[in-house]
């Protein structure tokens, strides 16, 4: 079974158009990671101290989050490829202003308007948009294992972004270029990769368009969202837990944390969170298989527990190797929940409302995340109180995990026989 979902035959399925959006998803990915790993140092480069530095990184998501629920509500009426453009634009729009500008006040504004990822994860209106063109185009048995790909390409891709921009950044600076400027050629490199984009999203065809509904006297709508308002708000609240937990330990964080607590060099550090994207990719994909066996939802829970035991075991380790080894195991479970995620929301919504409940449902995820970094900041000002992310982080997720599975037990999107209490 697991080598049935190691395989390649779930893509088959996939038509030009969705090997556009793999692209770009790859493309996009490999931007996040590169800026990720040192936007943190970046900053600090600049001179502002670690509670600005999360202030900002919360300003930042913040900025992604309203102009996610804008983008994405609206892109099954207004038309999905031009929002995935204008999301583009943002991207590049962002990397022009950290590049150019030291000011403090000019870059929130820049992080709050544009799209900008600290964590290496996905923001901005993309990923909600891109779950709906491939879901239409997909058989429900195979959305599983297609979302679990598409989790694995950009999981690599932002472990080589990763690696690429903390190489670059130490090789610029032995080639005796100034840190500030190895920096922003790191953030320059980011608005470029905003550009392609925009050149993939202009030739991805009409066809990813949203079909109308075919739902006789549908619910008033809200949102974009008319049969599934209910189930989409209780699942949103749930993911913004979930996402305000990991928002203490956002990569730019983690990377912050290793090298305030071991010394680790920018090099080294892409380094690590190659290998741990990796890692996350490969287990975004074996989580197809598992959830043929046990279920979405069971998936989802009974994988993420033990990841975030991990998490919470990583500040604990006596040294570098150690703490490495455990972020690394942590990371080899650490993505199951996400394409089993991403396919239970797709089964629970009619197929025009999946921007729409992916976009909302990422939306609360990303406002989640958004309120966290800051108080991570003000902890990292703290020297003994440096490690707390980890356990706060770890801590919340497992009690996300245990709420999630209590709500939702009883409910089998693929049986329709059930809703949840």
């Amino acid at each position: 079974m697991i080598a049935k979902a190691l395989s390649l035959h779930s893509l088959a399925a996939l038509n030009r158009d969705g090997r556009l959006l793999f692209a770009a998803r790859m493309a996009r990915m490999f931007a996040y990671g590169l800026i990720s790993v040192t936007l943190a140092l970046y900053l600090a480069e600049l001179g502002f101290s670690g509670p600005r530095i999360g202030l900002l990184l919360t300003l930042t998501l913040a900025g992604d989050t309203l102009v996610s629920l804008g983008i994405t509500t609206t892109a099954d009426r207004a038309g999905r490829r031009e929002m995935l453009i204008a999301g583009a634009a943002l991207m590049i729009g962002a990397g022009i202003v950290f590049g150019l500008s030291a000011n403090y006040w000019v870059l929130v504004a820049a992080a709050t308007i544009g799209v900008i990822s600290p964590s290496g994860n996905e923001v901005g209106p993309f990923l909600a948009i891109e779950h709906s063109c491939l879901a239409q185009a997909l058989p429900a048995e195979t959305r599983t294992s297609v979302f679990a790909w598409y989790n694995l390409c950009g999981s690599v891709a932002t472990a080589v972004g990763a690696l690429v921009g903390g190489v670059a950044v130490d090789g610029l600076q032995k080639a005796g270029l100034p840190a500030l400027a190895s920096f922003r050629a790191v953030v320059y490199g980011y608005a470029a990769i905003g550009a392609a984009l925009i050149g993939l999203f202009s030739v991805v065809s009409s066809r990813v368009e949203a079909a109308a509904s075919r739902v006789e006297n549908p619910a008033p709508v809200f949102l974009g969202l008319h049969k599934s308002k209910r189930v989409v708000f209780q699942l949103s609240s749930l993911f913004a837990m979930d996402a305000f937990a990991g928002g203490f330990i956002v990569q730019s964080i983690a990377a912050y944390w290793f090298h305030e607590r071991f010394g680790v060099a920018p090099s080294t550090l892409g380094a690590i969170f190659f290998g741990a994207n990796l890692l996350a990719g490969a287990s975004a994909l074996s989580a197809a298989a598992l959830a043929r066996r046990v279920g979405l939802l069971e998936t989802m829970v009974f994988t993420h527990i033990p990841s975030n035991f991990l998490l919470i075991l990583v500040p604990l380790m006596p040294n570098l190797p150690l703490a490495i080894a455990v972020l690394l195991l942590r990371f080899s479970i650490s993505q199951m929940d996400v394409p089993t995620r991403q396919a239970y929301t797709m089964a629970m919504v009619d197929p025009d409302e999946r921007s729409a409940a992916a976009g909302i449902t990422g939306v609360a995820r990303t406002a989640g995340a958004a309120i966290s970094p800051a108080l991570a900041g003000l902890l990292l000002a703290v020297p003994a109180l440096m490690s707390a992310p980890f356990f706060l982080s770890g801590g919340l997720k497992i009690v996300y995990d245990l709420l999630l599975y209590r709500k939702f037990r009883r409910f089998r999107p693929d049986e329709k026989q059930a809703s949840p209490s």
